[in-house]
């Protein structure tokens, strides 16, 4: 096996060395920021009964054996969530993670089996006060990286000025001319069979065992994500109630969500929510879901009945994930997720 060109060659690390100490400084200021704002930096554990319910996340499975023998089903967390909301159930209300998680079945310039998710939360505050957050911690990396702009290959986007704030529905609309809420009835249930029609009209191809859920994330990977973020950044906001994850549904439109994602350079960053704390609709929700999965992929992840019962006790809150090391990659310019990793994954 060839290794002339592995990470940890001195040739290679000297030239991945200034992204990886670009990288300190940030998540250092990130640190600073967090404490001068009152929150408490928690360490989630990685190792869970289930690694997340969505149908299109994969976890990394494996085995914990007792004292006696006995093996039980784990696996590694494709987000520390649910162990963070156990927190603020148990009575936190401002606390922050740099946790590593992992996800199988990616791999790419954005993507790495194992990274570092920044994950946040605020009990009792609205969650557009996470989007102030987003703000700044964009102008906090690009600093760290003594950077005036963000990049992302041919794709720029200026750190410092204020961003762009659209509804999902505005975003299909201008992006993909698709008009998004005809396709979803008042009481938020979708029209597969007419998004797939205003997708046709767009150009967009479709598989006819494709929902309403994969024709709306065909068009938005196609047409609206790669025009996101551009020149300044964009708050994609109000994603329809089907695509609501663990967000709750908004107050003025059952259709629609308290959800947004953060995009910069045509890239996601972040995914920010109402939190949801109906246990009753989290738990319909997480079946759905690995219906799906079991229907596509052929296998289904367990439930967290302690996560389910701690939403009990959890208060409205605010809370989102970033990727910090794209976060990290679009401050420094690197091509490569792995780029701005200290060991990346083989």
């Amino acid at each position: 096996m060839d290794h002339s060109h592995a990470w940890w060659q001195p040739h290679r690390h000297a030239d991945r060395r200034g992204l990886l100490l670009a990288r300190n400084r940030i998540q250092s200021a990130l640190r600073s920021w967090f404490a001068g704002e009152g929150f408490l930096e928690v360490d989630p554990v990685a190792l869970q009964v289930s690694p997340g319910n969505e149908a299109h996340l994969h976890g990394f499975a494996t085995e914990a054996i007792g004292n006696h023998g006995q093996p039980r089903a784990m696996y590694l967390h494709t987000s520390p969530e649910f162990a963070m909301k156990k927190l603020l159930a148990a009575g936190e209300t401002r606390i922050a993670a740099f946790a590593h998680v992992w996800r199988n079945r990616e791999r790419g310039a954005l993507h790495s089996p194992e990274f570092t998710m920044l994950e946040w939360y605020r009990a009792g505050e609205d969650y557009t006060v996470l989007m102030d957050d987003c703000a700044s911690f964009l102008r906090l990396a690009a600093e760290g990286a003594g950077a005036r702009e963000l990049r992302f290959r041919d794709r720029t986007c200026d750190p410092f000025a204020a961003a762009e704030r659209l509804s999902v529905a505005e975003a299909f609309a201008r992006h993909a001319r698709v008009d998004l809420l005809a396709t979803i009835r008042p009481d938020g249930t979708t029209d597969e069979a007419a998004l797939r029609a205003a997708a046709g009209a767009a150009g967009v191809g479709t598989a006819p065992d494709d929902s309403w859920s994969d024709i709306f994330s065909r068009i938005l990977s196609e047409r609206v994500e790669p025009n996101l973020g551009l020149g300044q950044a964009t708050i994609l906001d109000r994603y329809p109630a089907a695509e609501a994850a663990l967000a709750r549904r908004t107050a003025d439109d059952p259709r629609l969500s308290e959800r947004f994602e953060l995009y910069a350079c045509g890239v996601e960053l972040a995914n920010g929510f109402g939190e949801l704390t109906d246990a009753d609709e989290q738990r319909r929700r997480f079946t759905e879901e690995m219906e799906i999965k079991q229907r596509v992929y052929g296998e289904r992840y367990p439930l967290d009945e302690a996560f389910l019962a701690a939403l009990a006790l959890m208060p409205a809150a605010s809370g989102i994930a970033m990727g910090f090391d794209r976060l990290v990659m679009l401050a420094t310019g690197a091509p490569r997720i792995d780029d701005v990793i200290w060991t990346p994954v083989a």
